[in-house]
C-alpha cells in the first residue's frame, strides 16, 4: 500500500529576541522593612546578598496581571500584534492554580487566541527553558512568533519570619518575543537538571498536606479562630532552601554550564557585550564572572540590588534594565544563565535586541 507523503511546516533557519518588556510592582520593600520580621540588619543583607530593595505586588495584582504588563511592552517593542503569536509560554512557580494555566488566560487577555498556551515550572531556570522551547518552535516552523514570559509573585509563598530565603525574594515579570531572523540570534541551549538535590530548594508542605490538615481539623475538636489561624499558617506551603548547598552548586557547577553555552555558540568570553545571570545573589554573580574570566568590557547585570531574586522573572527583568541603562549594548552578544529549584539550569548566548 502506498502512503502519501506528509507535508511539513516550512523551517526558519535562525531566530532572535525581537523585544523585551518588564513589569515591576510599585511596592518597594527595603532591608529595614525586612528586618521587622527577621533578626538581621541592612548591612548584613547587603554584604551577604547585594540586595538593597525588592519589589512586591499588592494583593490585587496577580501573576497574570504582571505577565500582561510585561508582555504588552515586549509586543510593542517587537512590532508584533498578539494575533500573530504562534505560542504563549509563561514560566512561573507562583501562579496559584495548578490548572488552568496562567498562559491560557494571558493569551486571551492579549488577543492571541487561539495560540497554544502553556506554563513551565522550572523555577529560576524557567525563562531559559522558555527560550529553548520558543527557539525550537520557531526554527521548526511550528510558530512564527512566540511570547516567553517569566512572572512571579513570590510574596505569596514566603514566610517573612524565616531566614533561608524569604528576605531575598521579590515580585515582577519580564517578557520577550522570539521570531525568525536572517542571521543567528540565539545560540544552542545548554540545559538540564540534577534531581539528586531535589530538596535543596522547595516548599515546606504539599497541597495534599494542606488538604489532610483541613480534613483533620473538621474531624477533630473545634478550634478557636486564633488557634485555627496559627495552625493554618504553619501548614501553608512556603519556600525554604539549604543556602550553603545551593550556593556551592551555583558557584562551582553553573560556571561550567555557562562556559558550555559559550562553547556551543562558538564564541569566547572576550566576544561578549553582557553577562546576564539569574539574579540570585550578588556574590554568586561575582564569583561566576571571575571563573568565566570575563573582561572588564563585559557589562554584568546586577538588577538584584533593586529587584531582589524574582525567580523566572529575573533574567528578562535584568535584560530590560540593562538595555535601558546601556542602549549601546543593542546588537551585542549576551550570555544568560538561569538555575534554581529542581535543581535545574539553562543557558544560551543571545543577540540583544
Amino acid at each position: 500500500m502506498s502512503v502519501p507523503a506528509l507535508k511539513q511546516a516550512p523551517l526558519h533557519e535562525h531566530t532572535r529576541v525581537m523585544g523585551v518588556g518588564a513589569y515591576r510592582p510599585d511596592v518597594i520593600v527595603t532591608n529595614d522593612d525586612v528586618c521587622q520580621w527577621i533578626d538581621s540588619s541592612d548591612e548584613w543583607i547587603r554584604q551577604r546578598t547585594g540586595i538593597i530593595t525588592r519589589h512586591r505586588a499588592p494583593a490585587d495584582v496577580s501573576v497574570i496581571d504582571m505577565a500582561e504588563g510585561a508582555a504588552r511592552e515586549a509586543l510593542q517593542k517587537a512590532g508584533i500584534e498578539a494575533s500573530q503569536l504562534g505560542a504563549v509560554i509563561v514560566s512561573t512557580v507562583t501562579h496559584p492554580y495548578a490548572t488552568p494555566s496562567a498562559a491560557a488566560s494571558l493569551a486571551d487577555r492579549l488577543g492571541a487566541t487561539p495560540a497554544p498556551a502553556f506554563d513551565i515550572s522550572a523555577a529560576c531556570a524557567g525563562y531559559c527553558y522558555g527560550i529553548a522551547q520558543a527557539d525550537a518552535l520557531v526554527r521548526s516552523g511550528t510558530a512564527d512568533y512566540v511570547l516567553v514570559v517569566g512572572a512571579e509573585k513570590l510574596s505569596d509563598v514566603i514566610d517573612n519570619t524565616e531566614r533561608t530565603i524569604s528576605f531575598l525574594l521579590g515580585d515582577g515579570a519580564g517578557a520577550v518575543v522570539i521570531g525568525p531572523s536572517d542571521t543567528p540570534g540565539i545560540g544552542p541551549s545548554v540545559w538540564g537538571s540534577d534531581g539528586s538535590k531535589w530538596d535543596a530548594i522547595g516548599m515546606t508542605n504539599s497541597m495534599l498536606d494542606l488538604r489532610e490538615h483541613a480534613a483533620a481539623g473538621k474531624q477533630g475538636a473545634a478550634l478557636s479562630a486564633g488557634e485555627a489561624a496559627v495552625t493554618d499558617a504553619a501548614v501553608w506551603p512556603t519556600l525554604r532552601q539549604d543556602g550553603q548547598t545551593v550556593f556551592r552548586w551555583a558557584v562551582w557547577e553553573m560556571a561550567k554550564v555557562a562556559q558550555q553555552a559559550l562553547d556551543a555558540a562558538g564564541i569566547s568570553a572576550d566576544d561578549l557585550a553582557a553577562f546576564i545571570p539569574h539574579q540570585a545573589n550578588m556574590r554568586i554573580i561575582d564569583e561566576m564572572a571571575k571563573q568565566l574570566k570575563l573582561p572588564e568590557t563585559v557589562v554584568i547585570a546586577r538588577d538584584i540590588a533593586d529587584a531582589g531574586n524574582t525567580s523566572a522573572a529575573s533574567i528578562p527583568l535584568a535584560t530590560h534594565r540593562l538595555l535601558q541603562e546601556n542602549p549601546q549594548l543593542s546588537g551585542g552578544l549576551a550570555l544568560q544563565i538561569g538555575f534554581g529549584a529542581g535543581l535545574v539550569f539553562g543557558a544560551q548566548v543571545i543577540v540583544l535586541p
